[in-house]
């Protein structure tokens, strides 16, 4: 019998070049997945799906209950699913990698939330619930490319989770609630259409990739990739030292956020910000406390600057500016043109 052919070591994080802005919304993300996810537009063949994974393998590896279907942390007590609830203590744990979870496009309701489990259903007459890609996503990343596609009962069913972090599926008698708590990313092109607001309204950072026009630049993209399909093994083994610098800082970053504090000042500065803008709502503000609070953290910072909130506000801002017939400059010309005006 032969064995398994073993996966490839993923492409180091550290060894992407240049899309700075989209590593670090992937950064802030890892450290804290309050923001609501990170929305990536733009070229093909601009490593969005590649950050992503190799993010989530960077990350620490996750304790989770031992046979739990839904990823539940083993040290916490509340927002557990109800087998690991229901024998009042917990079972072993083990660990495992954080989950990257893909939602094809043409995937059904059933396959995205969870069903009931036929099989069980015809041959034992049991009723059984068969978890969905939420499940499995729950405490890891969700990743969609071109959500701008994205059928409207997916995103509906999407939005419910989003809003909660709980999936609740009553169907066929069946009647199952469980946690399902994770970072979303989607990537896409914004020419083959565009988002709904309301689920664009979820994610909490955009970030623009282009396709480069430097040719260092694109010679050194490619060489790396070269690199890296020859021998992935040799490759990661060359970038093992960044990885694990860049692994201790989201670690301690994730440790000093608690501490972190956003002055007065940084606070009103975030709302006028906002306000020069248009941006609908005040989940702009939320986010740019969050992100900024992120960024400070991973710069080993215990007070959030007017810098931290500059660098993030273009991509917490710009998908959420309100349409202005008036003005026929893209969003994101727009928020850097309210930094400036506000200094």
């Amino acid at each position: 019998m032969s064995r398994p052919t073993p996966r490839p070591a993923p492409f180091p994080f550290s060894a992407i070049v240049g899309q700075d802005e989209m590593k670090r919304a992937m950064l802030i993300a890892a450290v804290e997945p309050a923001i609501g996810g990170v929305l990536v537009l733009g070229d093909r063949g601009t490593g969005k799906s590649t950050a992503v994974r190799a993010l989530a393998a960077l990350l620490p590896k996750i304790e989770v209950v031992t046979d739990c279907l839904y990823n539940c942390a083993p040290a916490h007590t509340a927002g557990l699913c109800g087998h690991c609830t229901a024998g009042g203590t917990l079972p072993a744990a083990r660990e495992v990698p954080v989950p990257v979870v893909d939602l094809p496009l043409g995937a059904t309701e059933d396959r995205l939330i969870g069903a009931l489990d036929l099989e069980s259903a015809l041959v034992r007459g049991t009723k059984r619930f068969e978890p969905g890609l939420l499940a499995r996503a729950h405490r890891g990343f969700l990743y969609i490319d071109e959500v701008n596609l994205l059928e409207d009962h997916l995103v509906d069913a999407l939005l419910d989770v989003a809003a909660s972090g709980e999936n609740v599926v009553e169907r066929e008698g069946l009647s199952v609630r469980h946690p399902a708590r994770f970072v979303l990313v989607g990537s896409g092109n914004p020419e083959e259409g565009e988002l709904r607001p309301q689920l664009l309204d979820r994610f909490g950072l955009s970030v623009e990739v282009r396709t480069p026009d430097d040719l260092p630049l694109r010679v050194e993209i490619v060489r790396r990739r070269d690199a890296y399909e020859r021998d992935p093994l040799a490759f990661a083994a060359k970038w093992k030292r960044a990885e694990t610098q860049t692994r201790k800082r989201i670690t301690d970053a994730r440790a000093r956020l608690p501490q972190v504090t956003v002055p007065d000042a940084v606070l009103e500065w975030a709302s006028r910000l906002c306000m020069r803008a248009g941006t609908d709502g005040l989940r702009g503000e939320l986010t740019l406390m969050r992100a900024a609070r992120a960024v400070a953290a991973l710069d080993g910072h215990d007070i959030v600057t007017l810098e931290d909130l500059r660098l993030i506000a273009t991509s917490a801002l710009r998908h959420r500016l309100r349409r202005n017939p008036l003005d026929d400059a893209g969003s994101t010309v727009r928020v850097e043109r309210a930094i400036a005006e506000l200094g």
